[in-house]
């Protein structure tokens, strides 16, 4: 088969969006298919394929609501005019879906639209966006959620919209089949038996941060612990990992600035970290590999996400045998009931559907779990097991081909 995948952003990022379509795209070109995508032209990209995967780019931007500019016609012309046997469409609410919907009509090979969440669906300025949606979707041959109960399939459910499946997200088997062979905590100076809380996700989206190291100023330990926060490696920014040799290693001015964290908040609980024994916080912005090593060297994984859909972060942890302890953001508690490798912390849930968790609640929990081994070591073994079994891009890939081929 050819197959078309359009989504806003592909490699070399790694943020969720691309990293499913990357995967998907690249196993299912091992089985013998085709595989393009197109994407934002982004500054810095040296290749048009990667790892067999064809890359088209567009100088498109934007969305129907807040308007779209760039290059549109030749992107419409492209999906119109090329001959491939199926089109994958990642994500609502930006420009490779939204500049489509007048020539959806027009596109004659098998359309399937993953819909990702609708994270902007009880936003007012984006009530008549939704309100044209069934529409929308109703020209698609098959819809993929992640979830079985979200607000895009709840959306479509209550439409009389049925062309669909469920399909989970995963880990990579390629990254998570051992552990790295490098030691992480030799080289970031992390003590054997020192109990490690892990965060990972981009703070300018929101991923909770802040709340994780409020939380990690009250919990107390009978062990020695470090906090590892870290952000999200950007390719354009950052050759090397970031890192500060001192007892807190701060937060610099201009990182906290640039994601609009609270300054004052902050420096309140690294201050309160500071005056107690036995306790670290590392800053990092690791490279992909050493984000793998981070999952494979800690104790339990945090994550206090204040939006989300489906997040890869989970299955991530439990494919490195990592219990993870979450808000119930997006579809993290059917993530924990799948994999059986986490827990979920009780979280506020506002009227747009945002998480905020009590940074209190969240330090009893950690708490609990950090003090409990066994229970500890069950999770990880479930998750990973469980990982091993259904949720790796192999199998997941897998899933994708049958509905493409409309099997």
């Amino acid at each position: 088969m050819r197959i078309l995948f359009c989504c806003e952003f592909y490699a070399p990022s790694f943020g969720g969006v691309q990293k499913v379509i990357q995967e998907i795209a690249e196993h299912l070109v091992r089985k013998g298919h085709s595989a393009t995508v197109a994407t934002t032209k982004v500054k810095g990209r040296n290749f048009d394929e990667l790892n067999g995967v064809r890359v088209k780019e567009f100088e498109v931007s934007g969305n129907l609501v807040c308007g779209l500019e760039g290059d549109i016609e030749h992107y419409k012309k492209f999906v119109v005019s090329e001959q491939f046997d199926a089109i994958v469409i990642k994500a609502a609410q930006q420009w490779t879906f939204d500049c489509l919907w007048p020539v959806l009509s027009q596109i004659t090979c098998r359309k399937i639209h993953i819909p990702c969440g609708y994270s902007r669906l009880h936003e007012p300025a984006y009530q008549g966006y939704y309100q044209q949606m069934p529409d929308v979707l109703r020209q698609f041959d098959w819809l993929i959620f992640y979830a079985t109960t979200y607000r895009d399939i709840d959306l479509a459910k209550s439409h009389g919209i049925t062309n669909y499946s469920v399909i989970p997200n995963g880990a990579s088997e390629f990254e998570f089949a051992e552990p790295p062979r490098f030691d992480f905590r030799k080289k970031y100076g992390i003590r054997e038996g020192d109990f490690v809380f892990l965060t990972v996700g981009h703070p300018r989206f929101q991923k909770g941060q802040l709340e994780v190291t409020q939380a990690y100023e009250r919990v107390k330990l009978s062990t020695p612990s470090v906090l590892i926060l870290n952000d999200r490696p950007n390719p354009d920014r950052f050759s090397k990992s970031m890192t500060f040799p001192d007892k807190i290693r701060r937060f610099p001015r201009a990182f906290m600035n640039r994601h609009r964290y609270p300054l004052r908040d902050f420096r309140r609980a690294l201050r309160n970290i500071r005056r107690q024994d036995g306790k670290e916080v590392l800053v990092t912005n690791l490279e992909r590999q050493e984000v793998v090593s981070a999952f494979f060297s800690s104790d339990l994984f945090v994550f206090a996400s204040h939006v989300e859909y489906s997040p890869l972060v989970l299955f991530e942890s439990a494919a490195a045998g990592l219990p993870f302890l979450s808000v119930p953001v997006g579809n993290a508690g059917e993530i924990a009931a799948w994999t059986q490798g986490g827990e979920i912390c009780p979280a506020e849930c506002d009227e747009r559907g945002n998480v905020r968790v009590e940074p209190k609640v969240l330090a009893q929990k950690m708490e609990d779990l950090a003090s409990d081994t066994n229970h500890l070591r069950y999770l990880g073994e479930k998750g990973r097991v469980n990982w091993k079994d259904k949720y790796s891009w192999g199998k997941i890939a897998a899933a994708y081909e049958r509905v493409l081929m409309g099997s």
